[in-house]
């Protein structure tokens, strides 16, 4: 089957240019449609109230997206909570931690960060399991997030602090497109609601994370896509690879080396085993970052220009000639 047409149940890129979904569309002549397959709802201080939990008593948050960054942030200024110094931060990745500008100076507070995934962050808690964790989280009974820390055996409290509702999907036909791209259960939740027949369409199906690949399976929807892989760590990789006929991959299920061992947490890197680290995330450190991609970025420009430059002169000295 020749995929042209793909339904992708994201927010489309700020800047489609720069993402990895700009292949899909310059190489392979595919036309993308994005739109996000549900919304996110704060849920109100006074249903939180009800839960009993008082954000001055934990020590440690743990923060799996920036949407729980934002709740957080909200839910202590509507209950008028003083988030007190001392408070440590801990973030599935990078990106969420640098986020945390929004709200906090990171000269005042602690921040600590995973590699890529949330078991990167579990191996990261394990030096700091005297702390008393508050889990700011959807309204979800259990995620793959939770059962990560069972398993760990994490002393930490879950705090439903929003919820994700399904949007209204009738503008679309399932029969427009070839494919549909789903990340999570409540995407898959929302693909139901408004196509309870998805089951018995032909629509080819792509999907990203265990946790969506289990939803899938429970409604009896067939996975063509099936990511992360090795060598597919994004859902664009994994479109692309499946265009080009390479064979699927084991889907990759990582898992915290602290359960692996009792010994020092280690993670594995192409092949290369290393101490995994706490890593402290600050302004400095945001800055270089910027620094360097804006270096990189005019060391690019002026590549161009210089051959921009040598192209112009070969063609005048042909003139001349």
């Amino acid at each position: 089957m020749k995929i042209k047409k793909i339904l992708i149940s994201q927010p489309e890129p700020t800047d489609l240019d720069k993402s990895p979904y700009k292949r899909l569309v310059s190489e392979y002549k595919l036309d993308l449609t994005f739109y996000k397959f549900f919304e996110v709802q704060g849920i109100s201080a006074t249903e939180f109230r009800k839960s009993r939990i008082h954000l001055t008593d934990y020590t440690a948050v743990i923060f799996n997206s920036k949407n729980s960054v934002d709740h957080f942030f909200r839910m202590a200024k509507e209950l008028r909570e003083v988030i007190p110094e001392s408070m440590k931060y801990f973030c599935s990745t990078e990106a969420i931690a640098l986020y945390l500008q929004n709200y906090i100076q990171y000269r005042k507070r602690k921040i600590f960060f995973g590699n890529q995934f949330f078991a990167d962050l579990i191996d990261v808690m394990t030096k700091h399991r005297d702390e008393k964790f508050l889990f700011p989280c959807s309204d979800e009974k259990q995620t793959e997030y939770t059962k990560l820390l069972d398993k760990a055996k994490f002393k930490y409290t879950k705090a439903p602090m929003y919820r994700s509702v399904p949007r209204d999907l009738k503008q679309f036909s399932l029969d427009d497109f070839d494919m549909i791209a789903l990340f999570s259960p409540i995407g898959v939740r929302s693909l139901l609601i408004n196509f309870p027949d998805a089951k018995e369409s032909s629509i080819l199906v792509a999907a990203f994370g265990t946790s969506t690949h289990a939803a899938l399976n429970a409604a009896g929807i067939k996975i063509t896509i099936a990511a992360p892989t090795k060598n597919s760590p994004s859902m664009a990789m994994a479109i692309e690879n499946y265009l080009l006929g390479k064979q699927q991959e084991a889907v990759l299920v990582v898992k915290p080396t602290s359960l692996k061992s009792p010994k020092t947490a280690q993670h594995t890197k192409n092949g290369v085993t290393k101490k995994t680290k706490s890593v402290f995330a600050s302004k400095t450190k945001y800055k270089q970052l910027m620094e360097e991609k804006k270096a990189k970025a005019a060391a690019r420009r002026a590549e161009r220009a210089a051959e921009k430059a040598r192209k112009e002169a070969e063609q005048q000295k042909k003139q001349q000639e």
